[in-house]
């Protein structure tokens, strides 16, 4: 075997929860150290760490992607209710996702990855679909409280000079034939014209270097300041800066309304950026995963402003396997998401640090997950969908030890 690839600048490790937390170790063991001398800084974000030390560990792994400039993260549990009594939680800690990209700051770039023989379920999409999503605000930063029965609720805006302006939200007072007042809920949320400005500048410069159309819809008709804000600064930073770019590269840019944008994504054949924002990206990435096959056969790289990647699988821990693999059961788990977020993680470190073989290694360790199903080898959820004349559903490492044999056959 030739020597290992060598790394001049370690990128950052989060390691996560679960059965991803299996897979993660299996992809370094098989697919990155019998090629590579890794380097890392390790970072544990599981349950159990983030518990010990209150969520710190999440910021210090923010804080070591700003001095690396690359890092590669795992699948991490957001817990809810439920988790926080599994695992004996002190808080209701929140989505380390949501802490890294607000520290961050950027867009998350997310595309499926597609292979011969899996057919998506929407027949028209011929191309892939890329979501952009706006990694910064909304809900992920929310402040939410009850209110209690007979409270009113205000938004109250105080000026540099401590001028207030106030905006009656809800009384939550009895309605109209209603014996006594009523309780609820409240939430805040927020987003910088900072921030909006550079996801605009990210789309759009991701659209010129890859010439794709750009689409983008909100919802500006209801939320007549807060989404119509996005609008505005994407139309103004698209005429003032790429209108001349675009048409150069022979792309468009495309406002409308997010409902009308989802009935023309599921008549379209694909092939373009969709930029939504944090919400939004968050649940139609899913969709558009699911729809070309698989939620794990999806990249995703958050891009920041400031020049920091930040590569990860784009889909849970998959519980339901771990649970399988703890009793001894196999498991037939799609590590190829994982793969792509180590297989990334490589090619950018590469290209920083003009390292051509790490480049492309990380290049060939995608073709050899491609490779793998196109031959046949698939796991159970690609099983189902594929069209291939002889198909095989293996379990989750014989996937890996397979993907493998490909690699060594590119050496």
């Amino acid at each position: 075997m030739p020597d290992k690839i060598k790394m001049d600048t370690p990128l950052v490790e989060m390691d996560g929860d679960e059965m991803t937390r299996v897979i993660w170790a299996n992809v370094k063991e098989l697919l990155i150290e019998p090629f590579v001398e890794l380097r890392t800084e390790y970072y544990d974000l599981a349950l159990p760490e983030r518990e010990r030390t209150k969520d710190e560990v999440t910021i210090r792994a923010a804080e070591a992607v700003k001095e690396h400039g690359v890092g590669v993260k795992c699948a991490t549990i957001t817990p809810n209710d439920e988790r926080v009594k599994e695992y004996g939680l002190t808080q209701m800690y929140k989505s380390p996702n949501g802490t890294i990209r607000a520290l961050l700051g950027g867009t998350v770039f997310r595309a499926p990855i597609l292979a011969k023989g899996i057919v998506p379920y929407i027949p028209t999409w011929k191309k892939p679909i890329t979501i952009a999503r706006h990694a910064y605000g909304d809900i992920y930063k929310n402040t939410e409280t009850t209110a209690p029965e007979g409270a009113t609720a205000e938004l109250i805006i105080a000026d540099a000079n401590g001028v207030e302006t106030r905006r009656l939200i809800h009384r939550f007072a009895a309605e109209d034939g209603a014996n006594s007042p009523t309780s609820g809920v409240v939430q805040g949320i927020y987003n910088t014209d900072e921030s909006i400005a550079a996801f605009a500048r990210a789309c759009m410069d991701y659209a010129v270097s890859t010439r794709q159309d750009l689409w983008f819809g909100t919802k500006d008709t209801i939320s007549k300041i807060y989404d119509r804000r996005f609008r505005d600064i994407f139309q103004k930073i698209y005429d003032a800066e790429y209108e001349g770019r675009f048409k150069a590269a022979g792309i468009e840019y495309f406002y409308t309304l997010i409902d009308d944008l989802v009935a023309r994504v599921i008549r379209s054949e694909g092939g373009f950026i969709w930029a939504c924002k944090n919400y939004d990206g968050d649940v139609m990435s899913d969709m558009v995963a699911t729809a070309y096959g698989s939620l794990a056969m999806m990249s995703s790289v958050l891009v920041s402003p400031d020049g920091f990647y930040e590569y990860e699988a784009a889909h849970g821990t998959v519980q339901r396997h771990y649970i399988k693999h703890q009793n001894g059961e196999p498991t037939s788990t799609n590590s190829v998401a994982t793969i792509y977020a180590w297989a990334g993680a490589l090619t950018k470190r590469g290209e920083l640090d003009h390292l051509p073989k790490l480049l492309d290694f990380g290049q060939r360790l995608k073709l050899a997950c491609v490779k793998t199903i196109e031959s046949g080898v698939m796991t159970g959820d690609l099983y189902a969908l594929s069209r291939a004349e002889r198909k095989q559903k293996v379990d989750t490492e014989t996937f890996l030890i397979e993907a493998a044999e490909h690699l060594h056959a590119f050496n």
